[in-house]
């Protein structure tokens, strides 16, 4: 496969150390996205702990393969209850993020991993570093609802 060079026309260099999420503009917000797929994981919350555990059952408009979504401009046709993170509302939904989000990271104020495609320039070290979830998920489609527990992983992180 080839590296998938990063597009950062018109990013300033390490944005993300001087500017707040909410200060970030649209191309800024998304190049944070380092496409690990995590987020696009069906998970299942404890009701009684709260706790949340990954699946490796993924979203019908997951593509395994690439590790993004198949339809993420209009994925809210398919997917009417799929979150649209936002600066407004990521406080919401931390308790859910993967522990090596760039989205979670900034907002706690922590540094972003040597693998991130921001630092690295490619975004294949995400895959490289056993991060992503490539080749290792499962469509919804596939696997009934009330199996899920079955396919219950830990994050790779």
């Amino acid at each position: 496969m080839t590296a998938d060079p990063i597009d950062r026309a018109g990013l300033a260099p390490r944005y993300w150390e001087r500017k707040r999420l909410h200060e970030m503009s649209r191309a800024e917000w998304e190049a944070l996205c380092d496409r690990c797929g995590k987020c696009c994981l069906n998970k299942l919350e404890d009701e009684d702990t709260g706790e949340v555990a990954l699946t490796r059952v993924a979203c019908r408009l997951f593509d395994d393969a690439t590790c993004r979504c198949a339809q993420y401009p209009i994925r809210h046709q398919f997917v009417p209850d799929c979150i649209v993170l936002s600066p407004a509302n990521i406080g919401a939904n931390l308790y859910w993020m993967p522990q090596t989000c760039a989205y979670r990271l900034v907002h706690e104020g922590r540094r972003l991993y040597d693998w991130h495609p921001l630092i690295s320039g490619d975004a294949e070290t995400v895959h490289q570093a056993g991060v992503s979830v490539r080749g290792a998920t499962l469509p919804e489609y596939e696997i009934d609802q009330d199996d899920w527990e079955d396919h219950i992983i830990e994050e790779p992180v």
